[in-house]
């Protein structure tokens, strides 16, 4: 048996990616290690169907979650950045 299950956050985060376009933008494995550090920092609420969370979903708690995920993505990204510039000077040292 399958079930079909998912995190609303995911989908909301590939959405918000989307829409910036930043799903053809990025290299595959920096739009992995993002959506991961991001969604790590996120709390997890799963749905079955995702019609039925566009019907029943407060739009308050809809915003508030997006500003929730922008938060995420951008500490994502600083952390991101960060590690990317101690790995290139970690490279120049061992060179």
């Amino acid at each position: 048996m399958q079930l079909e299950i998912r995190n609303y956050y995911e989908v909301l985060l590939m959405e918000m990616l989307s829409d910036e376009g930043l799903m053809d933008e990025l290299p595959e494995d920096y739009l992995a290690d993002l959506c991961c550090v991001t969604l790590n920092q996120l709390p997890v609420r799963y749905i079955r169907h995702l019609v039925d969370t566009y019907f029943f979903e407060d739009y308050n708690e809809l915003q508030e979650m997006k500003r929730e995920i922008q938060a995420a993505l951008e500490k994502s990204r600083a952390f991101l950045k960060q590690n990317l510039q101690k790995r290139m000077q970690q490279e120049e040292a061992d060179s």
